[in-house]
Parts: structure tokens; sequence; C-alpha cells
């Protein structure tokens, strides 16, 4: 093998081996729906959380710093929404993309998200392709 044939596999090597794994976090009162988007997103090898409410969410958001934040709308106590505002008011978290999760895919309802701050709006049921095509868009993968 060639010198530069050394230093080209060298190089693909040490770009494998520091490739950073991707922090996701899922927020969905749905047992369902944050099992669902775990084992997607896990099978691409993402390091998935899940919180199943706002108030969990914003504690393990603290905790993880995810590189995005998947958060459905309607949830108790803390609704997407309010979520979303909190995330994108706190100055540590604000450039994290969110991106709302609902089975409401009215214009209003995807209106209130942007002004929340939201970076994208994906309406349940969504397939795979969905899910990692929002993953890709937000995120260096």
């Amino acid at each position: 093998m060639s010198q530069e044939q050394l230093n080209t596999t060298a190089d693909k090597t040490e770009t494998t081996t520091t490739a950073k794994t991707l922090r996701i976090l899922i927020v969905d009162d749905s047992a369902t729906i944050r099992r669902s988007a775990e084992s997607m997103l896990a099978s691409e090898g993402c390091e998935v959380f899940t919180a199943e409410n706002g108030f969990e969410a914003l504690s393990k958001i603290t905790r993880h710093h995810p590189d995005l934040i998947f958060v459905d709308i309607m949830m108790p106590r803390l609704d997407g929404y309010q979520t979303c505002a909190i995330i994108k008011n706190n100055s540590e978290f604000r450039d994290t993309p969110v991106v709302m999760l609902t089975s409401k895919d009215g214009l209003f309802d995807m209106a209130r998200g942007r002004v929340v701050g939201s970076d994208q709006y994906l309406t349940k049921p969504f397939t795979r392709e969905e899910l990692l095509g929002a993953v890709k868009r937000h995120t260096a993968i």
C-alpha cells in the first residue's frame, strides 16, 4: 500500500472513531409513540432519551443536552407549545432544534408551533423515513 493510501485509510478510521453519537430526546405522553420513535432512532445509532411530559423533558434536557428534541403537543400539565417556548427562551438550549409531533395538522396549530420557536412540524402517525428525514434536516449526520 502506498503512503497516500495509508493516510486515506487512517483519515477514514479517525473520522469513524471520532464521529459523535446524536443524542435525541422524545417527549410524548404515549408510551407507544416513545417506544416506536426510540426503536427507529436507536437502530440508526442514536442515543435516545424519553420523557412522558414537559416537566420531565426539561429535567432531561438539562441533564443530557440533546442534539434534537421531538415534542408532542397534546400533553397534560405542560403541553408541547409551552415546553418548546421554555426551551427556546433558555440561552443554553435555544439553538437546539425542536420538532413538534402531533396529530393536529391545522394551519393554526402549525403557526402556533412556529410562534413558540419550533423548527419543524411532524404529523402523527409518522413514518420511519419522515422521522429520520427530520433528524437529517436538523443535525449533521
